[in-house]
């Protein structure tokens, strides 16, 4: 009986464990000089979808939809952040073009994107690059903002200093 129930136990913690989604990377916001300059990079227009994978306060979709005229989604598995992002959105005035998920970044479907940002650690880009790929259309952009994608070749790369004095690099692919 103790052994049934041990068992019982552990197949739950089993569970709970593998159902928890993968922290991709620390929450960290974006500087909006960075943020401008990702969206210049990646050419966001009015006809775009950004979709930020690791979104936090939304700061990168709801500034591609304030200032580029795009729609945006966000997604990010702490639900606090995308209560702020949605808080976010309706004081800048956009939350009619931009959405806010709760979801784990490995799930997303983003067939529907244009262009996906990207601000996690090296080894979670790595991971999303096969759900990029295959998703992704041709002409669909990735912007990673200080972590490239393993050794994907990226089509062109920016170094410079932000507002702070830190030096940022940013990575863009296209997709073929």
């Amino acid at each position: 009986m103790r052994v049934l129930a041990a068992a019982a136990l552990l197949s739950l913690f089993a569970t709970d464990i593998t159902a928890q989604p993968a922290v991709l990377a620390p929450y960290s916001p974006t500087p909006i000089d960075v943020v401008q300059r990702m969206l210049a990079l990646a050419r966001v227009g009015p006809r775009d979808v950004v979709y930020d994978l690791g979104c936090g306060d939304g700061r990168i979709v709801i500034e591609a939809a304030r200032i580029h005229g795009a729609r945006g989604v966000g997604i990010d598995i702490d639900p606090s952040l995308i209560a702020q992002a949605n808080a976010n959105a309706k004081t800048a005035g956009v939350e009619s073009r931009v959405t806010f998920r709760v979801q784990d970044a490995m799930t997303v479907d983003v067939s529907d994107a244009t262009v996906v940002t990207l601000y996690l650690l090296a080894a979670s880009n790595v991971k999303l690059r096969p759900l990029l790929t295959r998703d992704l259309r041709p002409g669909a952009r990735i912007v990673a903002h200080n972590y490239p994608i393993g050794d994907w070749e990226p089509d062109a790369v920016d170094t410079f200093t932000d507002a702070a004095g830190t030096m940022r690099t940013l990575f863009l692919w296209t997709i073929k």
